[in-house]
């Protein structure tokens, strides 16, 4: 799948163009085409047959009702028991009409979602969420809202699945207002939309199928947002040449850790050299110092010339330990840097903000980004973590416009904002990365990417999906509990996974 997103106008205006160029309803069959094959798959993998089956249609007014009611017509046509639940007073008259021409049976359901209609989604095998689509506001109004919830209540939850992006998500944000449909599968068409890839709606669609409908020579190249692949990593990552040194491939210079935790500067000393750094220089007191000394004789402890900064993993800026003086000596170099944990809290004074520039990555987590926020935002008022996670995106961007940086929102869908209004997620991480020490790795190995000349939005989304690859390797997949450090340890197989593919897509 490309995984690329865009946004709800250019996909209306590639499909007005597209509907311009082709016959009458062949978008529409088209769609109903990919949506009944995908149900189809499901039905065989969930019950090993399709006849017999039971599925539920819930039909909305627009033109997903219409997708839903041509599949149901193809379902019914392959001896599937077919039931539409009319969510409206209109409903796609063409569809209707091909749907009761198979055989299958139309409910309209009362405001209250109506008993009937209830017992019928106990009884699915697989429902069709056709309620709304690219019009449809956040939230699902009655009786969509209560059947929805009848639905999540069933004691044998149905497939469910999507047509085009799950109901009552923001298509274009990524929010998800209650009531909405959680969706184990989302057939979309034409093009993915931004909800499919941004938190947290992405984790309302499950696996999502694109099917062609012909829209893709009325698309514009830039996406509203994008999602890094493996592909994009491998084309991206340096590759050290013949005539390379360790200073051509880049020298890291971190200021991290403090007398409380020395593990950070471990830890942002290891994420930077197993990248490929080719000298890593520390900068810290003489605990975490000692540290770094013992567990990598290979970093040089002590100031020096650097391409690229990791700043502020596991400082704490009211130690009185001069860290806070060096992050602010660091950040005024003018060179690239990732501005981490501490040096969050240090950019939030007056002098050090100033000294940000779009060659610096801030990596928040969602409380660091609210107090972030809080602090820069002026008469907004106080951003709460939870504000973020309801909203990523739009805090994500806020803050890349504050600051002047490329933001990292931490999470286990990360999302990459830049200055100019460009927007990328990872979505490979495991929920055992979830673990104390594993941003300060993603530090060092933004760092390392930053120094070999990567520019920020590049090296953000990269070092994103090489720590997620990483931790999913140390952790055998998302089964085994990881610490920090066996994400560390994962890296250089990530780095030759990387190189390899490049080699062979390059030498095919």
């Amino acid at each position: 799948m490309n995984e690329i997103a865009h946004d709800v106008a250019t996909v209306r205006a590639a499909e007005e163009a597209a509907l311009a160029a082709a016959s009458e309803g062949a978008l529409m069959q088209r769609a109903a085409a990919g949506l009944a094959t995908v149900c189809l798959a499901e039905l065989r993998s969930r019950r090993g047959r399709v006849t017999g089956s039971r599925v539920v249609l819930l039909v909305g007014a627009g033109n997903n009702g219409g997708d839903a009611l041509w599949a149901g017509s193809s379902l019914a046509g392959r001896g599937v028991r077919v039931d539409a639940l009319l969510l409206a007073r209109s409903a796609h008259a063409e569809g209707l009409t091909a749907l009761r021409a198979a055989g299958a049976r139309v409910v309209v359901v009362s405001p209250d979602g109506g008993d009937r209609a209830r017992e019928l989604l106990t009884r699915a095998d697989l429902v069709v969420d056709g309620i709304v689509g690219l019009g449809g506001a956040p939230g699902l109004r009655e009786p969509a809202a209560s059947l929805v919830a009848a639905l999540d209540g069933v004691a044998r939850r149905p497939c469910v699945v999507a047509v085009d992006l799950p109901s009552g998500v923001d298509a274009d944000g990524g929010t998800t207002p209650a009531p909405h449909v959680r969706a184990d599968v989302t057939v979309t068409f034409g093009a993915l939309k931004p909800c499919l890839l941004l938190p947290p709606a992405a984790r309302a669609a499950g696996v999502v199928h694109l099917v062609d409908i012909g829209l893709r020579p009325y698309l514009p190249a830039a996406p509203a947002v994008d999602r890094i692949t493996g592909s994009d990593a491998a084309r991206l990552w340096p590759r050290p040449g013949p005539e390379d040194d360790k200073y051509t491939r880049g020298v890291v210079g971190v200021v991290a850790g403090s007398a409380s935790y020395t593990g950070a500067a471990v830890l942002s000393v290891g994420g930077a050299l197993r990248a490929g750094a080719g000298m890593v220089r520390y900068t810290g007191p003489t605990a975490a110092a000692d540290q770094v000394r013992a567990r990598w004789p290979e970093a040089v402890v002590g100031r020096g010339r650097v391409q690229a900064w990791v700043l502020g993993s596991g400082v704490d800026p009211g130690a009185g330990d001069g860290q806070d003086t060096v992050i602010a000596e660091a950040l005024g170099s003018g060179l690239p840097a990732v501005v981490d944990a501490g040096a969050l809290e240090v950019i939030s004074r007056p002098g050090p903000r100033s000294l940000l520039n779009s060659w610096h990555v801030t990596t928040p987590h969602a409380g660091e980004l609210a107090r972030l926020l809080t602090t820069w935002g002026g008469s907004v008022g106080a951003t709460s973590a939870d504000d973020v996670r309801a909203a990523p995106l739009a805090h994500a961007r806020w803050a890349a416009e504050l600051t002047g940086t490329t933001v990292l929102l931490k999470g286990s869908i990360t999302v990459i904002a830049a200055p100019d209004g460009r927007c990328r997620t990872s979505a490979d991480a495991p929920a055992v990365l979830a673990t104390a020490g594993a941003g300060d790795v993603l530090a060092g190995i933004a760092g390392t990417l930053l120094a070999a000349g990567l520019d920020p939005f590049d090296a953000a989304g990269v070092a994103a999906f090489a720590h997620a690859r990483a931790a999913a390797l140390a952790s055998r997949g998302g089964i085994a509990p990881i610490v920090a450090g066996d994400v560390v340890a994962a890296v250089p197989d990530v780095v030759a996974e990387l190189r390899r593919d490049r080699c062979w897509r390059l030498d095919r």
